[in-house]
């Protein structure tokens, strides 16, 4: 494993920070304490995957100290987990189990803080844009930044379940662009399809998006999806998933899955045209 990789990330997460911290500062200047305190509002969620990191450093035996508290709560405890991947690998060479396993946490970490945090303000910035302020600099700039750092994040996610499977090596440089154009199309013209619904019809845009959530939640369940044991919290997981793929597609299940992709761009198709027809 290079550390080309959780460098790109560290560096994204830093530009989405940066540009969240101009669009606060904003919204604040000119007066608009409407958006800014929803734009601080968007900031909330991402503190599910803070508390999460900190339960798995003492899982591994590491017992948290004050600083690493201090981290977490300033919402820096994912740039210590990158800065740590960084160094072991140039330690190790970038080969070692434990260097793989400390790149699965801060995937996942990284994955679940962009979509409760980073895909919340994504959308807040771009209806800012669309149906606000269309010639806004710093909100335009928050919403690419903040869509391109979603999208990476569900390639590193991607990247490292590939590394994952028996034999497989890490995919060359042009396959992650490939993949980082999909995830970066999809999401952006699903966030903005989104909006300009929301803008045009208003409160109309969650009855769509609540028979997308069925639809897919339903869909999950009858796949009988077993990476959560018990019932309930199966359930639980694939209502929130389904929640996932109102906006794109994440695999969760082993073996092919064209038959699950294909399933959830006919049910994103059919959104989209019983969408145009209300």
């Amino acid at each position: 494993m290079r550390g080309a990789v959780p460098r790109l990330s560290l560096t994204l997460l830093a530009a989405e920070s940066g540009a969240r911290l101009c669009a606060i500062i904003h919204y604040l200047v000119r007066g608009q304490l409407g958006w800014f305190g929803l734009t601080i509002a968007c900031l909330v969620p991402g503190y599910a995957a803070q508390l999460l990191s900190i339960l798995w450093f003492r899982a591994d035996g590491h017992t948290p100290g004050c600083w690493l508290l201090a981290l977490h709560l300033l919402q820096l405890g994912l740039w210590k987990r990158y800065w740590d991947v960084l160094r072991a690998a140039a330690e190790t060479g970038g080969c070692a189990g434990e260097v793989l396993a400390q790149l699965g946490d801060v995937c996942v970490l990284r994955l679940l803080e962009a979509l409760l945090q980073t895909l919340p303000h994504l959308l807040l910035q771009t209806y800012v844009v669309v149906a606000v302020d269309p010639a806004g600099f710093i909100p335009g700039v928050s919403a690419g930044l903040s869509l391109l750092s979603l999208a990476w994040a569900l390639v590193s996610y991607s990247h490292f379940t590939c590394l994952l499977k028996p034999g497989h090596l890490s995919p060359p440089a042009a396959v992650i662009l490939c993949l980082l154009l999909w995830r970066t199309g999809m999401l952006g013209t699903r966030v903005l399809a989104l909006v300009l619904f929301a803008r045009l019809y208003s409160f109309w845009v969650f009855a769509v998006a609540g028979v997308h959530w069925l639809l897919m939640s339903f869909w999950l369940g009858a796949q009988q999806t077993d990476i959560v044991a018990q019932p309930c919290r199966w359930r639980l997981f694939n209502c929130l998933l389904g929640a996932v793929y109102i906006f794109c597609y994440i695999n969760v299940r082993p073996g092919p899955s064209r038959t699950r992709v294909a399933v959830f761009y006919a049910v994103s198709a059919w959104n989209v045209l019983y969408s145009t027809w209300m």
